[in-house]
């Protein structure tokens, strides 16, 4: 019975790499799959068990408990996550985000390198490396006309952003998995990962800055287009601040993140409703200029243009993962690739790479069932920045190279050719960078 569930989770993995490919969303496979192997567990009675840290074993337990247990640990990243959504569409409705083109000022191709570099590295940090690059790609249109330099910068925005993402637990998907999952602490992952996410980033930079397509000016009007809204900036800082507060409310009140993701959310919204409600106007009450920012509840409006599929994708994947580590197969996986490869960095390096050929949501969550290792431990720190980085080195490798891609239009084999070789230099330059800091830190 255990090779049917191998079966179906690869058939179901093998569906969600080849998404493009099939043209079928990647959410429909992933939540098959999770429906499934849980059907398989139920109807066959198959044992169940808890991994336990401490002891390094599996307890058994009862099916309803244990699926509970994963669903309640899921659901923690799903409204993070949600929360997270919502305040970024909000600031998106007061159009926030053009108050970042204001900070455009040269035409040199090479300073605009390392500026959109060092935006999409610090934004993704925050609001995370996805929306990050839909933002600086949306407004890199705006700032470069000419294609073909168009798509260098957005391969380089791609590198920057998921190197920017790795190193903050609202970064990415993943690091905030981990976080969650009481793996790694904000400060611990930030003072282990922040170097290394730099020379990750600023390698690729340092050898593009003397390519041809980053030489010269371009050849654009810089001047400021007028704002949708007087409240953009105020909503930007406002929503962006109320998002890093979210790892403080944690540390002060040591309850789950989605907690303080809640209270944020709260606060920006009641800002966006009093924003919204000064933007109505008798002249416009009878029909006449209607705006449907000053009409409809900025957090309805938010709240209906969320990613859903992707909250649905996690939900499946990670509940199909769960069902791996319920079962024990994840923890003896563990044991055999220990036992074959006994250098676990070589095994992290290994997920780092894997990361850009699948997904690194499901490769994250099979490692936090295959290792039991204590919060704060190196590998953790260590996964959190192969499995967040090491997407750039294919197109299809991260949610940014893949959301680039759809905005850009940019060929698979055109990335793989001019961008691979570059991530793969900053993701190797970062790793033996956070080898030779935590070996220094250790022996210190």
């Amino acid at each position: 019975m255990e090779t049917i569930i191998i079966i179906v989770f690869l058939v179901g993995y093998l569906a969600i790499t080849l998404e493009h490919n099939l043209k079928i969303d990647k959410l429909i496979p992933a939540l098959a799959m999770m429906a499934i192997l849980w059907a398989i567990i139920a109807l066959t009675h198959m044992d169940v068990f808890e991994v336990n840290a401490e002891l390094r074993e599996l307890e058994p337990t009862h099916l309803e408990e244990i699926l509970l247990h994963h669903l309640g640990k899921t659901a923690e990243i799903l409204f993070f996550l949600l929360g997270a959504m919502t305040i970024v569409e909000i600031i998106d409705y007061f159009d926030g985000f053009a108050t970042i083109k204001s900070f455009i000022k040269t035409k040199s191709k090479r300073k605009l390198l390392w500026l959109f570099s060092i935006l999409a590295f610090i934004l993704s940090a925050i609001i995370d490396n996805l929306t990050a690059t839909i933002v600086l790609i949306t407004i890199l249109q705006k700032v470069i006309k000419e294609r073909d330099t168009r798509l260098w910068f957005a391969g380089m925005i791609i590198v920057a952003a998921n190197a920017g993402g790795a190193w903050s637990p609202i970064g990415d998907v993943t690091t905030t998995m981990l976080w969650i999952a009481n793996k790694v602490s904000a400060m611990q992952l930030i003072e282990h990962v922040l170097v290394p996410s730099i020379v990750c980033m600023v390698v690729p930079v340092l050898i593009a800055g003397n390519f041809k397509a980053f030489k010269g000016n371009i050849e654009s009007d810089l001047t400021d287009e007028a704002p949708k809204s007087k409240f953009g900036a105020t909503m930007l800082y406002l929503g962006l601040a109320a998002i890093v507060f979210v790892p403080i409310f944690k540390t002060i009140t040591h309850l789950p993140p989605y907690v303080g993701m809640m209270l944020s959310l709260a606060v920006v919204a009641t800002f966006a409703e009093i924003y919204s409600n000064t933007k109505f106007s008798i002249s416009n009450a009878s029909g006449e200029g209607h705006d449907a920012v000053g009409h409809h509840s900025p957090v309805h409006h938010s709240l209906s243009k969320i990613e859903l599929p992707s909250i649905l994708f996690f939900l499946g994947i990670l509940l199909a993962v769960a069902a791996l580590e319920s079962l024990g197969m994840l923890f003896h996986y563990a044991e055999s690739l220990n036992t074959a490869i006994p250098n676990t960095d070589i095994v992290v390096m290994l997920f780092g790479v894997g990361s850009a050929v699948i997904d690194n949501v499901p490769l994250v969550a099979a490692s936090m069932g295959m290792f039991s290792e204590g919060m704060d431990n190196p590998l953790w720190h260590f996964i959190a920045y192969s499995a967040g980085t090491g997407g750039s080195m294919l197109i299809i490798g991260s949610a940014a190279g893949v959301v680039a891609m759809g905005m850009e239009k940019i060929d698979f084999f055109w990335y793989l050719k001019k961008i691979a070789w570059l991530a793969l230099a900053g993701f190797l330059a970062g790793a033996v960078c956070f080898i030779l800091i935590r070996d220094f830190i250790l022996n210190a």
